[in-house]
């Protein structure tokens, strides 16, 4: 529920322009990308507008955009209409105002492009929460193993350059467990070898370009604009990556498709889009936010590694070991996840088309928006909402204990309220709870390890750079 009004909120025009046609468009792009940077972007118009709702233009634009023109949204009590699928239509906004080749998903519209009013997005959506529950007992071994794994590979950079990159590793953990998750074995069993994350990191990087930088100087930024923003990628860049990840994956997972028959999908369709949720939705989205997380727990310091240490080692002490029991009753970890999942989500937006004409509200004010206006929601600066949260800027480890439990219901990294729960009828990522249990999984194996570790990070086009600095190892258990 939203805070109580104490009056009614006038009903205000929504601010903002869209400028000239066509080149209202570029400006916004060329603004967005490289002349401002996306925060800047908002906050300058939110600080002209006075305003967190208010029009604009959003990348990529012109010729590849559908159409560039949303209402934007930033703050806590606006942004979740975005998740009332009553009145906002789902259709093909996954990523906004682009839509990929339909060839990137071998010619079918997977679930993630789908309303929940389309028939097949309850099918699918049954279909992958079934597969996931029937995976249940497997999440926390399998995970631990891969983990293993990753923080052996860190080590042994650690020892031979003093500093270990985190994200190679990372991303190598990520699609393993993954793969192994879903099919049962070991991707350098097939013949994808070592290449899975390599292979879907370029399938993922043509599809989401229109929607980067690279960073480049910014007297080439016209180039790079021209390149990536301007036309559709073309999807034979990637198509023979593509067909060596789907063979893999249908050569694997004979008894994920088999359920999928039993649900009435096709297996082709089945396996397009176990590779699309695999490796856009659960790999992509690990590869963005597993150092996200590492990123924000390092830079938080001594103190409170030491917190997280001794809460980890004695829960599991008392425990007897790692369990979903002892991961419950891990407080402050909890708390840590959800801060990171709030100060900085993975997937920083969310879009929406109004199905009927609605009237929505601020913290200041109501504005009515038309059927059919696209709905563009900004979760950094809604998550960020001084209204909501004090020190809304800071990273608060603690912020979610105890009392702070109530404020759950304003981070929404999942496309969903963190107090609500993936259904059919939503979009809520089926997922949800899985990140957030693999999330408290790593920090656990890295406080068993290590008493604390120092950070240097890079911004990238999706997520951070983050190299390991130091890694002392823990001096008692």
């Amino acid at each position: 529920m939203f805070p109580p009004q104490s009056k009614p909120l006038p009903l205000k025009p929504i601010p903002g322009s869209y400028g000239l046609p066509l080149f209202g468009a570029i400006k916004d792009r060329l603004d967005y990308f490289y002349n401002q940077g996306k925060d800047e972007f908002f906050s300058t118009r939110a600080k002209k507008y006075q305003s967190t709702v208010f029009k604009t233009n959003m990348p990529p634009g012109p010729f590849i955009a559908q159409n560039p023109k949303v209402i934007a949204v930033l703050d806590a009590i606006s942004f979740p209409v975005l998740f009332d699928t009553s009145k906002i239509e789902k259709f093909n906004v996954l990523d906004g105002t682009y839509l990929p080749s339909l060839s990137f998903t071998g010619g079918h519209r997977v679930c993630a492009y789908l309303d929940p009013s389309e028939p097949n997005h309850t099918t699918l959506k049954s279909f992958f929460m079934s597969i996931l529950a029937s995976k249940h007992k497997d999440f926390v071994p399998l995970f631990r193993t891969c983990l293993s794994q990753m923080f052996a590979d860190i080590e042994d950079e650690m020892g031979s350059k003093k500093t270990a990159g985190f994200n190679d590793p990372s991303d190598a953990m990520a699609f393993n467990f993954v793969f192994r998750l879903f099919c049962g074995k070991d991707p350098s069993k097939t013949k994808l070898g070592s290449e899975g994350p390599a292979v879907v990191d370029k399938w993922l990087g043509l599809q989401l370009a229109p929607l980067a930088t690279l960073g480049f100087p910014k007297f080439l930024k016209h180039f790079e604009d021209l390149l990536m923003h301007t036309f559709p990628i073309p999807f034979f860049l990637v198509k023979s990556d593509y067909k060596k990840l789907y063979d893999a994956f249908y050569a694997s997972s004979s008894s994920v498709l088999d359920k999928a028959e039993s649900f009435g999908i096709d297996r082709d369709e089945a396996c397009h889009n176990l590779v699309f949720i695999a490796g856009f939705n659960a790999y992509g989205g690990m590869k963005a936010w597993f150092p996200t997380l590492i990123k924000w727990v390092g830079k938080a310091g001594e103190k409170l590694h030491s917190q997280l240490a001794n809460e980890i080692r004695t829960v599991i002490k008392e425990e007897g070991g790692v369990s979903f029991q002892a991961l419950e009753k891990m407080t402050l970890t909890k708390s840590v996840v959800y801060e990171a999942l709030r100060i900085e989500p993975g997937v920083p937006f969310q879009y929406g088309k109004a199905k009927e004409d609605i009237v929505i509200n601020s913290h200041d004010a109501a504005y009515e928006i038309k059927k059919g206006e696209m709905i563009f929601g900004y979760q950094p600066f809604a998550t960020k909402d001084p209204k909501i949260f004090d020190h809304a800027e800071e990273f608060v480890g603690h912020r979610f204990v105890g009392e702070g439990e109530n404020l759950l219901k304003y981070v929404y990294w999942s496309n969903g309220r963190e107090t609500e729960d993936p259904t059919v009828g939503n979009k809520q990522c089926p997922g949800k709870d899985l990140v957030v249990l693999l999330s408290r999984l790593l920090l656990v194996e890295l406080f068993l390890r290590y008493d604390t570790f120092t950070v240097e990070t890079a911004v990238l086009p999706f997520g951070s750079s983050v190299t390991l600095t130091s890694l002392i190892k823990a001096t008692s258990i």
